[in-house]
């Protein structure tokens, strides 16, 4: 179906790829903040099609369609036909014959697969149960830009080895960083995940205080993610030990900074002199997603782009 290129895992891009991205989101984030009017994608549609909710993703894609020029369409499963059975393979023939781009925000990766196998446009994972490559995008991009380099750090991820968990993993070996991982017994990552993984990409840690010790990067996520709502309260029983609080971030090395992707819950998770504290960039990784997304949208419709 056509040559159209998708963005459906971190990993579809390559280095120089994702470089380019992270230049141009330096240029686009510029000019918006400096009110400079940039519309290359005028006349362009994207549609939106959520079967999971969102604030970030949904504000961020149709702000960065309508500050590039272009419209975004936003298509909820009690919008679509999607929602009442026709099979995905049709849809995507149907939608992509009407816009310029998609982005779907579903459960199983599977579906946005099925779906990019019959767009004839460029396709845009906006998250799935698997993995969510337009957050890691932002969050890889939010480091370099508060610290440099990513190359050679360490990452901890303390919590539930989820989907953004899985795409940053993904990041550790295209960026070539380290990742620890430290889950609860019963959570941890699929062991798929990390195979032809090298222990210096990721090592997992029973103790949580020891896969944050001495890292660049402290992340982390709710316990309970989106279609695990009737596992929370067992869950907040099970990752008690795994709340990023103020001791363990004492553990990671004094410039360490503290990411994490929102909705959060202070008190579950992470705690609120953390999240609230100096060392946490959560509203500049969340101000990123839109910016980083720009960048996006414009090299799938035009390519690599220098000015």
């Amino acid at each position: 179906m056509g040559t159209a290129r998708h963005f459906l895992q971190l990993k579809d891009f390559t280095l120089a790829e994702l470089e380019h991205l992270f230049g141009r989101t330096v240029e686009l984030k510029a000019r918006q903040r400096q009110g400079r009017l940039y519309q290359p994608l005028a006349g362009r549609t994207l549609a939106m099609i959520f079967e999971k909710n969102s604030t970030r993703t949904r504000v961020s894609f149709e702000a960065g369609m309508a500050q590039l020029g272009g419209s975004a369409m936003f298509l909820s499963t009690r919008d679509t036909q999607l929602g009442r059975g026709e099979p995905i393979e049709d849809v995507a023939e149907v939608i992509s014959r009407m816009v310029d781009l998609v982005m779907i925000r579903t459960f199983e990766q599977d579906i946005v697969e099925r779906f990019a196998a019959h767009s004839r446009v460029p396709v845009i994972n906006g998250l799935t149960d698997e993995y969510h490559p337009c957050q890691i995008l932002a969050d890889v991009f939010t480091y370099i830009e508060q610290r440099g380099a990513i190359r050679g750090k360490t990452v901890a991820w303390v919590g539930d080895s989820n989907n953004v968990c899985n795409t940053w993993l993904q990041a550790a070996k295209i960026f070539d960083f380290n990742f620890h991982v430290s889950t609860p017994p019963g959570y941890e990552l699929e062991n798929a995940r990390g195979e032809g993984f090298r222990s210096m990409h990721l090592e997992c840690f029973k103790d949580p205080h020891a896969a944050v010790a001495q890292a660049d990067l402290v992340t982390t996520d709710v316990w309970t993610s989106m279609g695990f709502e009737d596992e929370a309260e067992e869950r907040k029983r099970k990752f008690a030990e795994y709340r990023v609080d103020a001791d363990m971030m004492r553990l990671a090395k004094p410039d360490a900074l503290f990411m994490h992707c929102l909705p959060a819950h202070r008190g579950e998770e992470v705690e609120a002199a953390v999240i609230d504290g100096p060392q946490s960039i959560v509203w500049e990784e969340a101000e990123n997603r839109l910016h980083t997304q720009k960048a996006l949208m414009e090299f799938l419709l035009l390519g690599k782009v220098e000015s």
